[in-house]
């Protein structure tokens, strides 16, 4: 799962956006450009940097990315407001591509693997394996010991985030962002629904993928 880092002091304005990425499998998270980034670039390892570019406190950018290349050489796009999208003084000296923002992804996304592809950092592999349990990120489908399983949409990307990210511990919120996104305002027991729903699918005859972490969330078991 290719993983972005976006920079952006307009998180509350992306969330269509992130939601979007995260939907088709990027492994996103969010920073303010007032912490420190270079920490950031080096605990996250990010595949890809996505800066919003907002025109309200763009100085620097150019050095910022000049520096965060010091550190890993990481490909750059740009996502500008649209409101300042006329302006002459935006400065994408430092970045590999922009797009205004429409609020859509599908072109992003496009963009967005384009530069992956570019740099050999698109993972070539569709398919994550865990025992008997396959899921095929192309087709969208789920089979176990060969057996297709019918999933809703949700169930199945709650599955396929969880299986992309064995043995780490998410928090039902947590799970809540990534999967149904930030403009989400149901409750936590969604997550819940979704994992007994998606335990009587998968799990049984010896095998158990999801495991319950006591007051605290889920993990991928991919050793069931």
């Amino acid at each position: 799962m290719p993983r972005i880092l976006i920079i952006t002091e307009e998180k509350q304005n992306l969330n269509g956006i992130y939601s979007g990425l995260v939907q088709r499998g990027f492994d996103c998270s969010t920073v303010p450009t007032n912490e420190d980034i270079i920490k950031q670039v080096r605990e996250r390892a990010p595949d890809l940097v996505m800066l919003g570019v907002s025109g309200q406190s763009d100085s620097g950018t150019t050095e910022l990315l000049q520096k965060i290349k010091k550190v890993r050489q990481l490909p750059v796009i740009a996502l500008i407001n649209r409101r300042i999208a006329d302006r002459p003084d935006i400065d994408l000296e430092a970045v590999d591509d922009f797009i205004i923002d429409s609020g859509d992804a599908g072109e992003l996304v496009l963009r967005i693997k384009r530069l992956l592809n570019r740099t050999g950092r698109l993972e070539s592999s569709e398919v994550i394996r865990c025992g008997d349990l396959v899921i095929d990120l192309a087709k969208c489908e789920v089979s176990l010991s060969g057996q297709r399983i019918a999933c809703t949409f949700k169930e199945y990307e709650l599955l396929r985030f969880l299986a992309s990210h064995p043995g780490r511990v998410y928090t039902r919120d947590s799970l809540l962002n990534q999967v149904w996104g930030y403009d989400y305002f149901g409750g936590d027991r969604t997550v819940d629904v979704h994992i007994r729903r998606l335990r009587s699918k998968i799990e049984g005859l010896g095998h158990t993928f999801i495991l319950t972490v006591r007051n605290i969330g889920y993990r991928f078991n991919c050793h069931s």
